[in-house]
């Protein structure tokens, strides 16, 4: 089928049973180059779909060849996280004179919104839009006040946007009725060679940031704010992401916060840059959040057999997780990261994807 104007594809795979029960669906965003799909188990990417240079396409982020195991998905392969993404140290924070613990799901940490957060909720299929320009699918998610510890009854919603421009729009909106911490990403890993490659290793990737979030031995923040300069963590011009990859054993790899902001801004702003040479492929991630997390798939171990049709390898993809600074509830001198009620929590990530010059 030759595709003339970006288009929208919605099946169902699973009606499930009882009152409330929201169906199971896959939705496949297309326009001429791109195909994007996705489903509303953690609202997750499950399938990019990109040409090379030879306009051979091949599918670069990883993903599982069953539906059913995304209610699992323990590596988080392409899902929405939250309530809160990365780590809150310990589980705990104050807010307005209340210490609240969260599930620790990450000993000793919280991650990623507890053991069953945004990642592993089926949510609800809300609207597509479908024109000359873009297509789109909106999924939305009612998190109860408790879940997961977390005060409020916080409303969500997330938009996938694919345009003419071969651009992948992800937009975050949230409200609260308690005071709240809310900070959502997508968690899709890369590999821009359709995962021929069996790892990451020989991408070059650039992130435009001067400073990283200093990490503790509990993998938390410290607190402190530090150079990228003259450290295995300076990719401010594009460097081969394995040629300091072994500098951090404990991490078995890349797991680093690096600071695009020091404040919440409305302005997107390229954040950062991977590309592989022998496909020519590029993507180019652009955001307003003040923060990305740059994570190398350091536990994979070949027990996932992926939607490509090979084992997920160590180093096997890439993530690069646009967000809030990890654990900003513990921080004073983090950008703020507390929803009130009356107030909207909005974000913008873009994936954009293309060729090497």
């Amino acid at each position: 089928m030759i595709i003339t104007k970006p288009t929208v594809l919605t099946t169902t795979v699973w009606q499930r049973s009882g009152k409330g029960n929201e169906p199971v669906v896959m939705i496949v965003l297309q326009n001429r180059d791109i195909t994007v799909e996705c489903t509303n188990i953690g609202c997750a990417i499950t399938a990019i779909y990109t040409p090379d240079r030879h306009q051979v396409k091949k599918n670069i982020v990883a993903g599982f060849t069953n539906w059913e195991l995304y209610t699992i998905n323990k590596d988080y392969l392409g899902c929405v996280v939250g309530r809160y993404a990365n780590r809150i140290s310990h589980g705990t924070f104050n807010l307005n004179g209340k210490t609240y613990q969260l599930t620790v799901n990450d000993r000793p940490n919280h991650l990623h919104g507890g053991w069953n957060g945004f990642s592993r909720k089926v949510w609800k299929l809300t609207g597509t839009v479908e024109n000359e320009n873009e297509c789109g699918v909106e999924f939305a998610y009612a998190s109860p006040d408790g879940e997961e510890g977390y005060p409020g009854n916080v409303q969500v919603t997330v938009k996938y946007i694919l345009n003419n421009d071969n651009q992948l729009h992800i937009v975050y909106r949230a409200t609260t009725d308690k005071s709240t911490p809310v900070n959502l990403t997508n968690h899709s890993y890369f590999n821009l060679t359709g995962f021929e490659k069996r790892d990451i290793l020989d991408h070059y990737l650039q992130i435009v940031a001067d400073e990283y979030t200093e990490k503790s031995a509990g993998n938390t923040p410290t607190g402190a704010l530090a150079s990228v300069y003259n450290t295995a963590l300076n990719f401010t011009n594009p460097r081969l992401i394995g040629s300091h990859i072994n500098c951090f054993p404990g991490d078995m790899g890349y797991d680093h916060n690096f600071i695009l902001s020091h404040r919440a801004t409305k302005k997107i702003i390229k954040a950062a840059v991977l590309s592989e040479g022998t496909t020519g492929r590029m993507l180019t991630v652009y955001t307003n959040k003040p923060a990305i997390q740059l994570y190398t798939a350091n536990h994979w171990d070949g027990a996932i057999i992926g939607k490509q049709g090979v084992a997920y390898q160590k180093h096997g993809g890439v993530a690069l997780e646009t967000q809030c600074w990890p654990d900003s509830v513990n921080h004073r001198n983090f950008p703020n990261t507390i929803l009130h009620p009356g107030e909207e929590y909005t974000a913008t990530t873009l994936f954009e994807f293309g060729l090497m010059v």
